[in-house]
């Protein structure tokens, strides 16, 4: 299954409501498991980004809609990265001419 890494940043809506973010969190888990994604690892952070989470999903539309899902909410603003394993990675370059 494909990895996604999603950078997320609060919005002013979910600065306000921060004591909430934990809670939001599961809920964001229980949303990805509707659009057939598991929430790998999920961590706080500081700097440009409030919250980093690494999800499976089965492909890239169902990435987008859990993507879109999360941000109809309006407490963080997202940016999805597709990402790769050493695996995905010496396939992509065994395509590298």
């Amino acid at each position: 299954m494909p990895a996604f890494i999603i950078l997320s940043s609060f919005t002013d809506q979910g600065v306000r409501a921060v004591k909430d973010t934990t809670k939001r969190a599961e809920k964001f888990k229980e949303l990805a498991k509707q659009h057939g994604a598991t929430v790998k690892d999920l961590y706080w952070t500081l700097g440009q980004y409030d919250v980093v989470a690494i999800v499976d999903a089965p492909d890239v539309t169902s990435m987008t809609a859990l993507g879109l899902t999360l941000g109809m909410a309006g407490n963080v603003r997202t940016q999805t990265l597709p990402a790769f394993s050493a695996d995905d990675m010496a396939k992509v370059l065994a395509k590298v001419k």
